[in-house]
């Protein structure tokens, strides 16, 4: 399988990050080649460009709204595939469908 991966400071190797965001705040969410959860973040948005900055190119998927296109085009400059959804796509990713919030919606 020729997947995309990531390894940041000896953290498991990444191969997607949901990422949702907030007026003041970014939810992260980064799972590895079996899908098991090695990244549950949440960072102020003027921290993550630097945090992508520091990781290799991965996948990132995040909900498309105001903001979307700029994380898009910024996070594209630093190397890494993003892929807006739909909101109406993103619950379906959400495990225990539980209520609809930045860290579930990561």
């Amino acid at each position: 399988m020729n997947k995309r991966t990531a390894q940041h400071n000896g953290m498991a190797t990444l191969t997607r990050v949901g990422m949702d965001t907030s007026k003041k705040y970014v939810q992260l969410h980064g799972v590895n080649a079996t899908e098991q959860p090695v990244l549950k973040k949440q960072m102020k948005r003027e921290d993550v460009l630097a945090f992508f900055a520091n990781l290799p190119p991965c996948l990132i998927g995040l909900e498309a709204c105001s903001s979307s296109h700029y994380w898009t085009r910024e996070l594209s400059k630093l190397g890494h595939t993003v892929n807006m959804m739909a909101a109406s796509f993103v619950s379906p990713y959400r495990k225990n469908r539980a209520g609809k919030n930045d860290a579930n919606d990561a």
